[in-house]
């Protein structure tokens, strides 16, 4: 895989600008001077070249005459790795939204550090119109103990806004109160046994996978050693609310074990994705999102004000007979203070 080279303006016709797609039809004729054998994977003969810059003999005909030449550096290995990585996360997406009919987001928390966080927020925030979402935590590295993540999936809808020229919206705007799941497996832990354990007791939804690493056991600090190595020691323990020590090396097991079998994962199936999917779509029927309608409008002017009133006393009479009673004395006072007003000369 290759990233363009910058551009020399002053070198270079704009034909040959680097960076240009090699499209279908396009012969790649040598690299470097280097000519590309056919019996071999093509990408073979840049083995060896990551972060380097190279040039390309391309050939729409496959002629070395016609052949243009262009410059591209190569990826490095991290570059590459990251490329991947972010492949990845968007064919889950994909697939979360085929087997949904688009109705749940998908987010991928890769630790409980900064990077976990980012993903989080710009992943969750983005698919807040979704009925629901699926939380994927597998080979989560850890970091940090999560308390605020949950509280961002986990916030509540305080206050609704009806605006006269505008969408009608929530307070706070960034919350979803539909139902989620998680993905967990065995290479998830510290943070990764943190997050799922909170999950949990937090009742957030149906956990599916396999059982996480255990190796959490609380907030720790990092000790370089002389041989190059290093050790980190835990300062803290956790506990459950019930009085119950964490289960120290034994990890967050799932509501729903289920094995990812390489013999589906070939075929471009995820079997713990499709079961924690399933999950939670049944519990988007039973347990919606919570969407309050739009209360009927009130007459607010002085006249509608009148009657909103009465309808409330009336009310409130209904309910207190005693109130009621004495409501009716006031009234009477009144009426009896208002014609003396009215005919002085009477008494």
């Amino acid at each position: 895989m290759v990233k363009p080279a910058p551009w020399d303006a002053e070198n270079r016709s704009p034909f040959d600008r680097p960076g240009v797609d090699v499209s279908e039809g396009d012969y790649i004729h040598s690299v470097n001077g280097m000519a590309l054998p056919l019996d071999k994977e093509p990408f073979a003969a840049f083995e060896g070249l990551n972060g380097k810059t190279v040039a390309l003999k391309i050939s729409k005909t496959g002629k070395l005459s016609d052949a243009k030449n262009i410059v591209v550096t190569c990826l490095t290995a991290g570059e590459e790795g990251n490329i991947r990585y972010l492949d990845w996360i968007e064919t889950n997406r994909l697939m979360v939204e085929k087997l949904s009919n688009g109705k749940l987001g998908y987010v991928y928390m890769t630790d409980t550090s900064p990077r976990g966080q980012l993903d989080l927020v710009k992943m969750y925030y983005g698919q807040l119109d979704k009925e629901g979402f699926i939380i994927d935590e597998r080979f989560n590295g850890g970091g940090q103990l999560a308390d605020r993540f949950l509280e961002l999936m986990k916030r509540p809808t305080i206050y609704n806004l009806y605006w006269r020229h505008g969408k009608t919206h929530t307070m706070p705007t960034k919350a979803n109160t539909g139902p989620m799941g998680m993905l967990i497996n065995g290479w998830a832990g510290s943070g990764g046994d943190g997050l799922p354990w909170a999950f949990r007791e937090m009742d957030a939804g149906p956990i599916v996978g396999e059982r996480t690493i255990g190796i959490l056991v609380g907030p720790a600090t990092g000790h370089q050693l002389i041989d190059g190595g290093g050790i980190t020691v835990p300062g803290a323990r956790l506990f459950y609310n019930s009085g119950k020590w964490f289960d120290e090396g034994v990890g967050v097991k799932p509501d729903f074990a289920v094995w990812d079998d390489p013999n589906l994962l070939i075929k471009g199936r995820d079997p713990q994705m499709e079961k924690v999917v399933d999950e939670v779509m049944k519990l988007v029927k039973v347990n919606p999102k919570m969407v309050t309608p739009i209360p009927k409008k009130e007459d607010r002017t002085a006249k509608g004000l009148k009657k909103i009133k009465i309808v409330a006393l009336r009310i409130l009479c209904h309910k207190n007979n005693r109130l009621t009673k004495r409501l009716s004395l006031i009234f009477i006072s009144i009426g009896i203070t208002q014609r003396l007003k009215n005919k002085p000369n009477s008494i």
